[in-house]
Order: C-alpha cells, then structure tokens, then sequence
C-alpha cells in the first residue's frame, strides 16, 4: 500500500535524524571541552538566538515555523548537557510560571533550582552556586515587579537575557469535576486575572490566598474538594486534572522574565539595553535625561521610577532601550544621560526576546 511505503520511508527520515543528532552531540562535546581549556562560559544565549533565528530563516518547507523554536531548544539543551551541567536559580516552588519561563527557553536537560524569593534568586547567582537566575520583571496586567528591580539597586549581576511568556491560568483539582469544589487557592494576582470566570462559575466559593500558583497547587493536591488556579505545568507536576483552561479575563497576558549572570552578553545587533538611575532636583530635569536619546534617535521602550528608599521624594529611574552598550549612538547617549545623574548603572545589554514563548 502507498501509506505502507510513505510510512516506511517516515521511519528512515526519524533514522537519519537520530543519526545527525548523534554527530551533533558529538561535535559539541568537542566545543565544550574546548571552552573548558579556555575557561570560558558553556552558556552563550546570544549564539542560540542566532540558531533559532537562522533555522526560522531556512525553514522553506512544511514544517511549521512557530515549531522551529521548541524543537531545537530541546536539542540545543540536551546537547547542552553533554558540556557541562546548566544550572539556575528561579523562584520556586515547582510549576510556577517563572519555573515554566526557564523549561521554555532552556529546554529540559538543564538543572533548575527552585529558591524561595527573588533575593535568593540573585543570591545562589553571586554565590556561583548557579550559572543564571531567571526573574520576572513586569507582567502586561499587573505591571513592574517592584522587587526585581529594588534588588538590581544592590546587586552587581548583569542582565544577559530576557523570556517573554503568555500566562495562561487553568483551573486544576484532583478530581476534574467542576461540582466538587468548595475551595479555591492561587496567588491574589491568579485571582484579580481570574475575576470575571469566577464571578460566572464559581461565585459562591471561598477564595484563599497561596505565596505562588505552585504552592495552590501543592495545597490543591492534598483536598479532595479543593481547587487551584495555577499553570498546567503544575497540574502534571501535582498530579492534578485540568477542570477549565485559560480562565484568564484578559487574553495574551504576557510576563517578561530577566535572565541574570555574572557576564555581559555580546552584541548581536538585536540588543537592548536596561539602566538604572537617579537624577538632579531641578528643573527640566527629565527633559534633560530623555533628550539625549532623541538626539541620537535611540527607541525607549520602557521608563519606570521607583522611590529611591534613601531619601524622601527622592525617585530611582529604571530604563529600556534599544541597542547595546557597546553601539556607538547608545554609548553616546548613555555618557550625556550620566551627566545628569546622581549615579547611573547600567544593568545590562542583552538580545530582545523576538518571539512570545508558549
């Protein structure tokens, strides 16, 4: 039969991919042992931004593009492994969308370590108990994570990389039924994103306020007529059954993560550069610290402040935009900027996240 034939010849296309696996396997082990000789890092994100932005390019065929991305991180991680093993601190516990964050843009082989605050994130970072940290730094509803950046004021890491996730919530308990929930756990931003699906399915039932998604989850899993607004992840993770997805009142909520190290990253013509910093009391002063980015035509693509816990009215500036540091117009712009600063840190140069990882 014809399917017979197309099916056999399946099978010796999956044949000859194994094979290429293997010899890819093979050659980056010979990387990795070159980089330990030189003492240089395993990680280099940018180098596998490049991968999946040429692959995407080439990819002519039928093979769907959106894809590309998800099977090669897993084969970039797997091979990964084979160097030396990846480790990173993220704020745990298990199954919550920062630990999703890190599966999605790191891929499975590499070993994540669940920590109980963004502290002791950029904590295990400093230490060299870890490679990288993963943070989150705003989320398109709820806004700036004013801790992250709080802890940037202490902090000598580098940003190195970024992860854009859409954050969808489900609801889970252990037995899938809608009917047997008396109680619901999640975080109260879970919550204010839910409002509208609970308001319409489940008014009546009593909310209870958990540290994290995963740990309503963790909760969820020990009552039988319990159930937990968190991410699928923590469903398998928990053993708990889907009873509805993507309860969300807002579709395409996104979060952005922070990837933090001890080493810039490289530029790869597709940066963008976070700063922090604090400005004279006088007047047109923020005037002044926007100017020199028209001037050199440099896109801002985020301004925040922040109280500056040192002085009263006294605000810290947070800034996105587009560029490395080591751009010249970016350099530039950045020695005008400092001239009217009180200080001025630049937090990191690093390659924009150019797709939503689901």
């Amino acid at each position: 039969m014809k399917i017979a034939r197309l099916r056999h010849k399946i099978d010796q296309i999956d044949s000859k991919i194994v094979s290429l696996l293997g010899e890819r396997a093979e050659v980056v082990f010979r990387v990795g042992q070159e980089k330990a000789k030189a003492n240089m890092d395993l990680h280099v994100p940018q180098r596998e931004e490049e991968i999946f932005t040429r692959l995407m390019l080439e990819n002519t065929g039928r093979f769907p593009i959106h894809a590309i991305r998800p099977v090669f991180r897993e084969i970039i991680s797997a091979c990964r492994s084979l160097e030396g093993p990846l480790k990173l601190a993220y704020l745990g516990p298990e199954g919550t969308f920062t630990h999703l964050a890190c599966t999605r843009r790191f891929g499975v082989s590499a070993q994540f370590v669940p920590v109980r605050s963004i502290s002791d994130v950029f904590a295990e970072v400093e230490k060299g108990n870890v490679e990288y940290g993963v943070v989150p730094i705003e989320n398109s509803s709820e806004g700036v994570v004013s801790h992250t950046l709080d802890t940037f004021m202490e902090s000598d890491l580098k940003i190195s990389g970024e992860i854009l996730l859409e954050v969808s919530h489900s609801l889970l308990s252990k037995s899938g039924d809608l009917r047997k929930v008396k109680k619901i756990y999640s975080h109260p931003h879970a919550f204010a994103q839910s409002r509208k699906w609970l308001e319409a399915n489940l008014l009546r039932v009593p909310l209870f306020e958990a540290s994290s998604t995963a740990a309503a989850a963790k909760l969820a899993a020990k009552e039988p007529t319990a159930a937990a607004i968190a991410s699928e992840l923590a469903a398998s993770l928990y053993k708990l059954k889907v009873i509805s997805r993507k309860i969300e009142d807002t579709p395409r909520n996104f979060t952005r993560f922070l990837i933090i190290g001890k080493t810039p990253a490289t530029p790869t013509h597709r940066d963008k550069t976070s700063v922090m910093f604090s400005i004279k009391d006088r007047v047109g002063a923020l005037y002044r610290i926007l100017e020199p980015f028209a001037k050199h035509q440099i896109n801002l693509t985020k301004v925040e402040s922040r109280p500056s816990k040192t002085k009263a009215w006294e605000y810290v500036f947070y800034l996105d935009v587009e560029g490395h540091v080591a751009d010249e117009p970016v350099k530039a712009a950045l020695a005008l900027l400092k001239e009217e600063c009180l200080f001025l840190k630049v937090l990191g140069s690093y390659p924009r996240g150019s797709s939503i990882e689901t």
